[in-house]
C-alpha cells in the first residue's frame, strides 16, 4: 500500500523546516519522542550533521517509521561485480593529462541503477570526509524490491537520458532531464524508469553538505532561488516480502535482506531531506560590457571546504543565456586553475568545443592542467560577428574541486576514453611579432 498526505506533492524551498505526514494524526505535536508514537509508530532521528553542529549549520529530520531502520541482519557483502568506488582504493596512478571520454553505452541486459553505476574518478578521503566521487550510470531495468544508500556521501543526481521515478524513505521524486537530485547520505532510494533506459552522471559528495553558494556583491536574488527547490511530501510502503538493501560504505557495497519494504515512513519532520531543482529555472548572471566573468557565477550548489572561497565541490552550469559582450573573446577562455573539472554534456554542444564532447560524455582537466577551446572553436570566436546573440539548445555542467580527481583504472582502460583529445589543441598559428628589436 502507498499513500500521500494529500494532492500537494512537493513541499518548496532549499533547506526548509518541513513537516508532512501521509496519514492525519501521525506526526506527533510538540514533542519528538512521545512515550507512545500515533498509531505505534517507532520515532527515529535522522542526523546529517553532528549533535552538536551549529543551529545553523545542523541537519536533521524526525521520522515515523513502521519498523525501526535498526531491525536487520548483518550486511553481506555485495555479491555481484561492481565498478563503484570511492577514495578508498588506488588502483591507478593520478595523471595531469586531459581525459575525455565518449558516452557508456546502454547495457545490453537487465541493469538497473544500482548495478549500473560506473566510476570515472573521486579525490579527497571519503572516510575524513573530504572530497566526492564522480559516477556515470546507465540502465535499462527499474530497481525491483531492492534499495540502496550512500554512507559515504550525499549523492547529486544528474539524468541525461530517461526519466527517474526516485522513491526515498521520505517521499517520492520524478526527475528528468534538465532536473537534478540530491539525495542525503544515509538516505535509502529506489530508482525506477519511467521513459525507457537511462543515464546519467552522480557526484557523490563525501564534504560538508551541498547548500547554495554565497551572492555576494550580486545582493539577494539570482542564480538558483530557493524557492525553486522541491521536497517530497511523505509517502509509504506497507510491503511485507523479502526486500534488499544495499549500502555503499567505505568505498565498498554491502547487502542485507529485510522482510518488508524500507519505505515505511508514514510522517517526518525537520531540515534535511531529498530535493530535487529544476535547471532551467537557473537565473543566469553575465556581463553586459565587456570580458566575461569567472564561471563560478555559474554555480548552482557548493560543498564548502574549511578554506573560504574554496569549494570542496561546486556544481556548476552552462545553460543557454545571452551573450553581449563587446570587443571580447566569448567562448571560455584559455586558463589553469588550482581546483580540477570535471565536465559532462546533458543535450547539445559545449560553445568551447566544436566536436568530440558528446551528450552523455565526460571530460577531466585535474589542476593546473591548461585547457580552453579547440582550434577550430577559437577561430570562429576571434572572427566572429560580436552582435548579441543567445546561445541556445545546450546545457553543459561541471564538478569542479579542490582536490584534484583520480581516475580509475576503469576509466583510463576503457574504449570510451579518446586516445586523441589532446589533437583539439593542435593547429594554433603562431602569433607574428614585429621585429622591434633594431635601433
Amino acid at each position: 500500500m502507498t499513500a500521500t498526505a494529500s494532492a500537494q506533492t512537493m513541499l518548496a524551498g532549499f533547506g526548509n523546516y518541513h513537516a508532512t505526514e501521509a496519514v492525519a494524526g501521525a506526526l506527533p505535536v510538540g514533542q519528538n519522542a512521545p512515550q507512545r508514537a500515533p498509531f505505534g509508530l517507532y520515532a527515529e532521528q535522522f542526523s546529517a550533521t553532528a549533535f552538536t553542529a551549529p543551529r545553523a549549520e545542523n541537519r536533521r529530520a524526525w521520522l515515523y517509521r513502521l519498523r525501526p531502520t535498526a531491525s536487520h541482519k548483518p550486511f553481506q557483502s555485495y555479491e555481484r561485480s561492481s565498478v563503484l568506488r570511492s577514495g578508498l582504493f588506488s588502483e591507478a596512478t593520478p595523471t595531469p593529462n586531459r581525459l575525455r571520454w565518449s558516452p557508456l553505452d546502454i547495457p545490453k541486459g537487465a541493469v538497473d541503477f544500482v548495478d549500473g553505476l560506473t566510476t570515472y574518478a573521486r579525490n579527497g578521503d571519503v572516510s575524513a570526509g573530504a572530497g566526492c566521487g564522480v559516477h556515470l550510470y546507465a540502465a535499462t531495468v527499474s530497481m525491483v524490491d531492492r534499495a540502496f544508500f550512500s554512507a559515504d556521501g550525499e549523492l547529486l543526481i544528474v539524468p541525461q537520458q530517461g526519466a527517474l521515478h526516485i522513491v526515498t524513505e521520505m517521499g517520492v521524486m520524478d526527475v528528468a532531464p534538465l532536473q537534478i537530485a540530491v539525495v542525503p547520505r544515509g538516505i535509502r532510494m529506489r530508482i525506477e524508469l519511467t521513459s525507457g533506459p537511462a543515464r546519467g552522471y552522480v557526484c557523490e559528495n563525501y564534504g560538508a553538505l551541498l547548500r547554495l553558494p554565497e551572492l555576494g556583491p550580486i545582493g539577494s536574488n539570482g542564480l538558483a532561488n530557493p524557492r525553486d527547490f522541491e521536497t517530497p511530501v511523505a509517502a509509504f510502503e506497507d510491503i511485507e516480502r523479502p526486500y534488499e538493501v544495499v549500502q555503499k560504505f567505505q568505498g565498498r557495497l554491502w547487502s542485507s535482506i529485510l522482510d518488508h519494504s524500507p519505505f515505511d515512513v508514514v510522517a517526518w519532520h525537520g531540515n534535511v531531506a531529498p530535493y530535487r531543482y529544476d535547471l532551467d529555472r537557473f537565473n543566469t548572471i553575465n556581463t553586459v560590457s565587456f570580458d566575461h566573468p569567472d564561471p563560478s557565477i555559474f554555480t548552482v550548489l557548493t560543498s564548502p571546504s574549511d578554506t573560504s572561497g574554496t569549494a570542496n565541490i561546486d556544481f556548476v552550469i552552462f545553460p543557454p543565456r545571452w551573450m553581449v559582450a563587446e570587443h571580447t573573446f566569448r567562448p571560455p577562455w584559455f586558463h589553469r586553475n588550482v581546483m580540477s573539472e570535471f565536465m559532462g554534456l546533458i543535450y547539445g554542444s559545449y560553445d568551447a568545443k566544436a566536436g568530440g564532447f558528446a551528450p552523455g560524455g565526460a571530460s577531466l582537466h585535474n589542476c593546473m592542467s591548461g585547457h580552453g577551446p579547440d582550434a577550430p572553436s577559437y577561430d570562429r570566436a576571434v572572427s566572429a560577428d560580436l552582435a548579441p546573440h543567445k546561445i541556445e539548445g545546450t546545457m553543459a555542467f561541471m564538478f569542479e574541486s579542490r582536490y584534484p580527481f583520480r581516475p580509475t583504472a576503469w576509466s583510463l582502460e576503457t574504449p570510451l576514453l579518446q586516445p586523441d583529445y589532446d589533437e583539439c589543441w593542435r593547429g594554433f598559428r603562431k602569433a607574428q611579432i614585429p621585429d622591434k628589436r633594431g635601433p
